[in-house]
């Protein structure tokens, strides 16, 4: 098992889409999160074999349509960036680097 940790960009991101998600519907966003952590958690286990992007492992939330973006170093996990999946391909690109 791996340690996971979240960088404060990707703690961020989290809390940018729990807002929109919260504007859309009272208690949304406390399900996207509860989602999003389920998801970086299972990092723990599964970190690493997820294909690679713009230079990341990146894994997709089972529940939202966000990618998970990180990097695996010995035992491990940092999740650098919680993104839209639905953004410009180009954006994300510019956002992770």
């Amino acid at each position: 098992m791996m340690i996971v940790d979240i960088s404060s960009d990707a703690e961020d991101d989290l809390i940018h889409g729990y807002w929109f998600y919260e504007r859309q519907t009272i208690g949304l966003g406390d399900y996207f999160r509860s989602c999003l952590i389920a998801d970086i958690e299972s990092l723990a286990y599964y970190g690493g074999i997820h294909e690679v992007e713009f230079g990341f492992h990146r894994a997709l939330s089972k529940r939202f349509p966000f990618c998970i973006y990180y990097h695996v170093g010995g035992n491990h996990v940092t999740v650098v960036a919680v993104l839209d999946a639905r953004r410009d391909p180009l954006w994300i690109r510019q956002r992770l680097g």
